[in-house]
């Protein structure tokens, strides 16, 4: 017997947000590389899905918290669309966390306070940027980044009016970990509504 078999099983009587919390310091410990990794799954009006790899800035029980240029594509398909779904997947542990719901976007106050705690050439590479939009020769994106830092050379880099945040309020949070012969152990939390305090949970096959 695996010491992935012999882990005990997911507890139903958890608060969700306490077992996030847990995994991600477990996973603090023993990722080699970007522990708050995320996929975050966005789509169009029309139902069209796009995915990317990002990472998580913030967490509490009002939801999951990253950033991002509001012109990118996926700021785009939010602001037609505000739902998303987020993965983590810890590859060390053998474990990964589905959650959906719906997002919001963060106070002008949280979006100034992260993008303040950047480092400067991350600040100077956002305003340079038009993230997602075609770049025809690196070198126009690479002059931009010179334009920005000379013109902020005696000052710090303010956050650019369409560079924010989102916040997902989970409906849905589901727990995966792995056991031999693919006999896994998964747990759901549902609810109805982002103000709902009363979860309801289920194992479920794996």
């Amino acid at each position: 017997m695996s010491d992935h078999d012999s882990a005990p099983l997911i507890d139903l009587s958890s608060d969700p947000f306490s077992i996030f919390d847990a995994w991600l310091d477990a996973a603090e410990k023993s990722e080699p590389n970007d522990p708050n990794a995320m996929y975050l799954a966005t789509s169009t009006p029309q139902g069209r899905p796009s995915l990317r790899a990002i990472l998580l800035k913030g967490h509490d029980r009002r939801g999951f918290v990253f950033y991002t240029n509001l012109e990118s594509r996926k700021g785009r398909e939010l602001a037609g669309n505000p739902y998303a779904a987020l993965l983590f997947h810890w590859k060390s542990l053998r474990r990964q966390i589905r959650i959906e719901g719906h997002v919001s976007a963060v106070s002008a106050a949280e979006a100034d306070r992260y993008f303040a705690s950047r480092r400067r050439e991350s600040r100077i590479g956002a305003i340079a940027s038009d993230q997602s939009r075609p770049l025809s020769d690196r070198a126009i994106y690479e002059k931009r980044i010179q334009d920005a830092e000379a013109r902020y050379a005696a000052t710090e880099p303010p956050r650019p009016d369409n560079w924010s945040g989102f916040r997902v309020n989970p409906a849905l949070m589901e727990f995966w970990q792995d056991r031999d012969f693919r006999m896994h152990d998964r747990a759901v939390w549902t609810r109805s509504s982002p103000e709902d305090e009363t979860w309801s949970v289920t194992r479920l096959y794996p």
